[in-house]
């Protein structure tokens, strides 16, 4: 199968409740992307371009790196609003070991792999390390957190900026960035290779980080696998439609995604004697079921790294230097409290709101009304920390209102004296 399409995207996807449908988001993700930005439309045609030039046997072979490990520094953003989100530092690490296991074949599983295509299976020779140098070349172990009021986050990218109440993204041109939050009905996905560089990395779902017993099918870590695949410039092995073309010459042609765990020759496409390569890392079959990348999945994402690939800069990251700058990390501290805070109650002269842990609230109308639900003054919040003088109200008792753009609101009852 050879590239000369336009490349889409499509992810694992699955619901937090055990037994529940796989459901797939990336796909319409990849393609909003590109019907909607014709500079990504052209980027990801020249990425396809590139990659099939490079796997052209008669392209000049001083374009090409050497054969070598290719080594990413990466950092994780976790993005915690309940405890339980708050990925530790020792389940980063289980991931960035599973990384490294599936894509240089030394997980234990690869004798799994069947006799009918362990010929093809291919140590991918690229490795995964936390970040030891940050962007402004800051000492740092590679992982970012930050408590966040949103409660669940659509496959949408809000989550790849501080202003949606995010993390912003490290440089892209040196940076693999993980962002982890609570997706909605999503396990993972990628960015599009070529799109925009503020939103390139990948997004997992807390829930398939890692190792979780408490996950049915996507419950070691190989979600996170599946997604840097897709962010090195793999497809699904059926192309995203039927038996279509994933751009990699030694997978069969299959017609869809397979699910759970299938086991014996599945044949479709005509793809016989071997059938679908339902194990391979890019399929859509349970963690404990997928165990192989291909030597032509390995070329397609090493073919990235070379000269004039979209990945190059990456072999010229400081991300994993020595850092020249050392700093103290501030301690992280956990909300204490959810809820917009209000004091003093009863006041007098002024009131004071703390919109601190959501600063969505910023450039909303509160309403303050009477017992009658008559309004007396609308006020503009400007800050996290706003101010509200009610000297003139006469002494009673009042209530303020305000509602957000996601259909939260909040209404909070206060005594002038």
């Amino acid at each position: 199968m050879k590239a000369g399409f336009i490349f889409i995207l499509l992810s694992i996807v699955f619901t937090k409740n055990i037994g529940a449908q796989e459901k797939c988001y990336s796909k319409l993700y990849a393609q909003e992307a590109i019907k909607n930005d014709a500079i990504i439309r052209t980027n990801v045609l020249a990425v396809e371009s590139f990659i099939a030039a490079q796997q052209n046997p008669g392209n000049n072979m001083q374009n090409r790196i050497e054969a070598s490990v290719i080594k990413i520094p990466v950092v994780f953003h976790i993005l915690y609003h309940s405890l339980e989100e708050k990925i530790s530092d020792a389940l980063v690490n289980q991931q960035i070991a599973i990384l490294n296991d599936c894509f240089r074949r030394k997980n234990a599983d690869t004798v799994k792999t069947p006799a009918r295509f362990k010929s093809l299976a291919a140590d991918c020779e690229i490795e995964f390390y936390l970040a030891t140098s940050d962007p402004r070349k800051r000492n740092t172990n590679g992982i970012t957190r930050k408590y966040t009021p949103i409660k669940e986050w659509e496959a949408k990218d809000d989550m790849k900026f501080s202003s949606k109440q995010g993390t912003d993204a490290w440089d892209t041109r040196s940076y693999l960035n993980i962002w982890v939050c609570n997706l909605d009905n999503v396990a993972g996905y990628s960015s599009v290779v070529g799109g925009a560089a503020e939103k390139d990395g990948i997004v997992i779902d807390y829930s398939a980080f890692a190792i979780n017993p408490n996950v049915a099918g996507y419950n070691l870590g190989k979600t996170a696998v599946h997604e840097v695949g897709h962010w090195l410039g793999l497809k699904h092995l059926w192309g995203d439609e039927y038996c279509g073309d994933d751009g990699v010459s030694d997978t069969p042609k299959q017609s869809g995604n397979n699910v759970e765990c299938p086991s014996g020759i599945l044949i479709s496409c005509n793809n016989g004697p071997n059938g679908d390569m339902y194990m391979n890392y890019m399929d859509f079959t349970n963690d404990d079921c997928i165990n192989m990348f291909t030597t032509g999945q390995k070329e397609r994402m090493r073919a990235l790294f070379n000269a004039g690939g979209v990945r190059n800069s990456f072999l010229n990251s400081k991300g994993l230097d020595a850092p020249l700058i050392f700093e103290i990390p501030l301690p992280e501290e956990d909300p204490k409290w959810l809820e917009i805070k209000m004091y003093p109650n009863p006041a007098t002269n002024e009131l004071n709101l703390d919109f601190a842990y959501d600063i969505r609230w910023i450039g909303k109308i509160i309403q303050v009304t009477n017992l009658t639900g008559q309004v007396l003054m609308n006020v503009t919040v400007t800050s996290k920390f706003q101010r509200i003088n009610i000297a003139n109200l006469p002494s009673g008792i009042y209530f303020l209102a305000a509602k957000k753009d996601d259909g939260e609101s909040m209404k909070k009852r206060f005594i002038k004296l």
